[in-house]
């Protein structure tokens, strides 16, 4: 087969790392890829938001199967493009990709469903802010509506640090139209774990769980990024917790994006905080995580080139995935 795999990230390495294991893979291409994936693969220098150009790749080069990584790529509705061009390819449609696209259609879709999650309200200027914060109580956290790089989330633990907060999103504009709406919800307390699976619309296949670190600085401390690291197993999800997520969060998000006629194919990545009382989602993914994926990458046994295949065509027939008993880790080196 011939298959592309479109970012240029870790997380793509990882990707074609493991597709290039595969005895079922003919010709391997990455677009645009990296000095990583360039050892392993070819590199096309398109970029990933450049749908239209995807598109005319994927045809001109017969690809067999198109494994998307970046979340942009997803909401600017690739799979819909690469669809209706008869290009097979595995993740959600551009409508079902606003799962991660939008903070505000993530919790409003949990309120409906009653999937387990931080008491939030949505506002659009400073004052109404002002008055969620005062509502839910500090600490609280605000995350802007639209995408920015894993990095549009802000935690206020003192009110001194409240109206310079305010100002990243209402005055500064420091995320631009992903600002337009904020979500403010409450503070979480407890450890922080990654469960991703996928779906082929219908049936779920889970990976093991992972543990990220998200802070720049060391010991855990500064602003968040998009990841600084990894490891798998988690640590702190034994298998009766993630049986009890899978059966409270990702079966419900299944279920009803396809009563919602909006069915979700592709990587479902909930990210959870395991407070006292349970579970709860602090974000949806519509993509493998990235730095998950260079640690669970690693650990997974089976072939995954057939398993995305039938994933598109929306007929999974494993009864689930396997995976090493071994620990992997992925250590993030950042500049200054």
């Amino acid at each position: 087969m011939k298959v592309l795999v479109v970012g240029g990230g870790g997380r793509e390495h990882a990707l074609c790392w493991k597709l290039r294991q595969s005895a079922e893979l003919g010709e391997l291409y990455c677009a645009p890829g990296n000095p990583g994936t360039a050892t392993i693969a070819r590199n096309v220098s398109v970029a990933a938001d450049e749908i239209q150009r995807l598109a005319d790749l994927a045809a001109d080069l017969k690809i067999d199967l198109t494994v998307v990584g970046p979340e942009l790529s997803l909401a600017l509705g690739i799979v819909d493009e690469f669809q209706e061009r008869g290009l097979r390819i595995f993740g959600p449609h551009q409508r079902a990709a606003q799962l991660e696209s939008s903070k505000v259609f993530a919790k409003e879709f949990m309120a409906r469903h009653q999937i387990p999650t931080a008491p939030f309200q949505v506002v659009h200027t400073a004052k109404e802010a002002r008055r969620a914060v005062k509502e839910i109580g500090l600490p609280a956290v605000l995350k802007a509506d639209g995408l920015a790089a894993g990095k549009g989330v802000l935690i206020v633990r003192e009110r001194s640090e409240l109206r310079p907060a305010l100002d990243v999103f209402f005055s500064e504009r420091r995320f631009g139209g992903a600002g337009d709406r904020v979500v403010v919800e409450a503070c979480l307390e407890g450890e922080e774990v990654s469960l991703i699976a996928l779906s082929d619309g219908r049936r779920l296949l889970a990976l093991a769980p992972a543990k990220d670190y998200k802070r720049v600085g060391v010991g855990d401390q500064g602003p968040n990024t998009g990841g600084m690291g990894s490891h798998s197993p988690s640590g702190v999800l034994g298998s009766a917790e993630a049986a009890e997520v899978l059966e409270r969060v990702m079966w419900p998000v299944i279920e009803q994006m396809a009563g919602e006629n909006q069915p979700f194919v592709g990587f479902l990545y909930a990210g959870l905080i395991l407070t006292q009382e349970g579970p709860r989602v602090l974000e949806f993914n519509v993509r493998l995580g990235d730095p998950e994926a260079q640690s669970v990458l690693l650990r997974l046994e089976d072939d995954l080139l057939p398993v995305r295949v039938a994933g598109a065509e929306r007929r999974f027939d494993l009864p689930r995935l396997r995976f090493r008993r071994e620990a992997a880790a992925c250590v993030v080196l950042a500049s200054r």
